[in-house]
């Protein structure tokens, strides 16, 4: 596109956007869209967790920000644990949105766990946007230690 120089204002408003576009696509190589918006989000991808086997309990722990205890719902059924919530995102009265990157967000997560658990055993907290679900491994589960005796 060629200007005249004495459009000015022209010329740098052009320049502005080309300057905008490229921030928005470095933006998104760093952070996907689907981070924002749940509609581009890969199905199954949210909450971030991490499964940890501490010898006699299991540990998941999931990445819920914005979210409180009575907003999430866990089960766990024989061996698979599933994680559900929503999370709205509500603009205080009388107050207009200029810029809104975090979203309502409805999710839903099951993974199987690698050995059995025991259900009356298994507790889960919220603090700092961080549920931790701990659950005591069933006793068959657990590794025994057998005795060798000389013959």
């Amino acid at each position: 596109m060629l200007t005249k120089w004495d459009d000015i204002t022209r010329t740098f408003s052009a320049l502005d956007e080309f300057r905008r576009r490229i921030n928005n696509a470095f933006d998104e190589a760093g952070h996907p869209r689907w981070v924002y918006q749940t509609d581009q989000r890969p199905a199954g991808s949210w909450p971030a967790i991490n499964l940890y086997d501490e010898g006699s309990n299991l540990i998941v722990e999931a990445e819920v920000p914005g979210l409180t205890e009575d907003k999430i719902q866990l089960s766990l059924d024989e061996n698979v644990l599933s994680i559900s919530g929503e999370r709205k995102v509500e603009v205080p009265k009388d107050y207009s949105v200029h810029r809104q990157e975090r979203s309502s967000i409805k999710f839903a997560r099951s993974f199987s766990l690698p050995s059995k658990v025991d259900s009356e055993k298994v507790a889960a907290a919220v603090k700092d946007g961080l549920l931790t679900v701990t659950m005591e491994k069933a006793k068959e589960a657990l590794p025994r230690k057998i005795t060798i005796k000389a013959s």
